[in-house]
């Protein structure tokens, strides 16, 4: 549910819409059934009154017209002979009569009820008010709960006013009325609103989800569609259907989709004249390239014999035409990755054997430059299947790199293992880089500082070329580097056919620690496993 709310408009439009509707319903429903039930009940409280004053003036009329001449038989026929009319007056055969004082009297009856009105369903409050209004002009009424069958109540109101009986003095007269008929209404008329308002919920629901289906569904195509431009598909475009908004927005995109299909082609023909060219360009040098360096190598052969200014020069000619031809092999290497006509030729190699033995290869060089490179090996020692020639340039390349830039302090390189991959660090403490340069280090022709000489004679493509080559094998290269700190390579290789998932065997951040910590004053302890296996 809570991924169908966050991914679909339409879901989520309809259920916030459905939200605030059955919210306004109930409101609209509850107010209503509030206002009938109030508008109800004022209706029966007023014919109630109205009643009860008819019926109640009959009475009293026959009342004052009759003569009692002090008998008591005569004073009870008489109350007797009022409830009949009460009854046929009123609407209710439910009345009480109670006298008010309650002075005990041989000529004055207690009273008389009928109907199943008793005194004790009079509250004490009404009856204060009866009491004491002192005229047959006043009336009150109140809600009461009437017995019905079963045990059960019914709503009633009851009204109260005096009569006065000649001779004797006033009593209390309340009559009730049943009020089940109008709770009957009442109910009929609420359940009538329920309906209604959750037959209204389903069907604004239903029309607002036609009608964003209707608005949704050209912007779910537009989605789509914008996805498999995204994806590479450049032909793809909308179906556009009307003169509306969304027509006009179809045409905009695939006038859109059409430009960036015409841009894209073109860099695309582009691209492939330059790395056309840069091939072309690289296969059309090596033949002079060869016959220069024949030549340049037999002239440095016999340098000895000129004089120093003609042999300084023969040298330097040298040395430039070998970075020449590296130049040349480093930029055949691109055009092939750019052509996608690089293959690799996978063997069983151990990775810290391959480790040793590249800085075995350039021990010479890192004494030139003052720098101590140690291995530490706890894994890496089994075989995995890699292209042991490219791994090894990558190798070479960033040791390479860390000697140029380590500013002859020690290089650390690590290898290391798990069930998953295989990893190389390799760690200098040298200058550092910026977080800004550490994200532009892979690209061709790109250096840290511009500005300084290169004593080693790289080409600047090599960090590049080894990131092609980690990425052929489904591996990763990262970096770390802080300017004063150092910096530290990680190459990782997966055991199997698939990329590296679970993460590399070696952290590509070595920590925060500072230079003295990281053992330039003490000895760094070489670890190296029996042959046989991973430690």
């Amino acid at each position: 549910m809570g991924t169908l709310w966050r991914r679909s408009l339409r879901f989520r439009t309809v259920v916030i819409t459905l939200v605030l509707t059955a919210l306004t319903i109930i409101i609209a429903c509850v107010w209503m059934a509030l206002a009938i039930q109030n508008d109800l009940f004022e209706s029966r409280k007023t014919q109630a009154l109205t009643d009860a004053r008819r019926a109640v003036d009959s009475a009293q009329s026959t009342l004052d017209n009759a003569v009692v001449q002090d008998d008591p038989v005569q004073v009870q026929n008489l109350l007797t002979s009022i409830q009949g009319p009460l009854s046929q007056q009123s609407a209710t055969d439910m009345t009480l009569a109670i006298r008010v004082d309650a002075t005990p009297s041989q000529l004055a009856p207690p009273g008389f009820r009928s109907g199943g009105l008793t005194e004790s369903m009079i509250s004490a409050e009404l009856r204060k008010h009866v009491r004491d209004s002192g005229s047959v002009d006043k009336q009150w009424a109140q809600s009461i709960a009437l017995p019905g069958p079963d045990d059960s109540v019914r709503p009633g109101i009851v009204v109260g006013q005096q009569i006065v009986v000649p001779d004797i003095g006033p009593y209390e007269l309340y009559l009730a009325y049943d009020l089940d008929d109008a709770s009957s209404t009442l109910s009929f008329v609420q359940a009538t609103l329920w309906i209604v308002g959750s037959a209204l919920v389903v069907l604004i629901g239903a029309i607002a989800w036609f009608t964003l289906r209707a608005v949704t569904t050209p912007i779910r195509e537009a989605a789509d569609t914008s996805a498999q431009l995204a994806a590479g598909d450049l032909g793809v475009r909308l179906r556009v259907r009307g003169e509306d908004e969304l027509a006009t927005l179809g045409r905009s995109f695939n006038a859109m989709a059409d430009s960036i299909q015409s841009q894209i082609n073109q860099l695309a023909e582009l691209s492939l004249v330059q790395q056309r060219f840069v091939s072309d360009v690289s296969h059309e040098l090596r033949t002079p390239l060869t016959t220069i360096r024949l030549a340049t190598d037999m002239l440095n052969d016999h340098r000895d014999e000129f004089d120093p200014t003609t042999a300084r020069a023969t040298e330097l000619l040298h040395a430039q035409v070998q970075r020449f031809e590296v130049l040349l092999t480093d930029l055949l290497e691109i055009s092939r990755y750019d052509a996608g006509s690089v293959q690799l030729e996978l063997e069983p190699t151990s990775l810290a054997r391959l480790a040793e033995d590249v800085i075995a290869s350039m021990q010479q060089l890192a004494e030139q430059h003052g720098s101590d490179v140690r291995l530490v090996a706890p894994g890496g020692y089994s075989p995995v299947d890699m292209d042991p020639r490219r791994i090894r340039r990558i190798v070479r390349n960033l040791l390479g790199n860390a000697i140029e830039h380590g500013e002859g302090k020690p290089i650390v390189v690590t290898v290391d293992s798990n069930q998953q991959a295989v990893a190389l660090a390799v760690r200098d403490y040298g200058m550092g880089m910026t977080e800004a340069d550490a994200e532009r280090v892979f690209d061709r022709f790109w250096r840290a500082d511009p500005s300084r000489k290169r004593t080693i004679g790289g080409t600047g493509l090599g960090l590049s070329i080894s990131l092609g080559d980690a990425t052929l094998h489904r591996g990763t290269l990262a970096v770390w580097s802080r300017p004063g700190y150092g910096s530290n390579f990680v190459l990782t290789l997966p055991r199997g056919s698939h990329p590296v998932e679970a993460g590399s065997p070696l952290p590509t951040d070595p920590g925060d620690e500072a230079t003295d910590d990281l053992g330039l004053t003490q000895p760094i302890i070489v670890s190296r496993p029996m042959d046989g296996g991973d430690a």
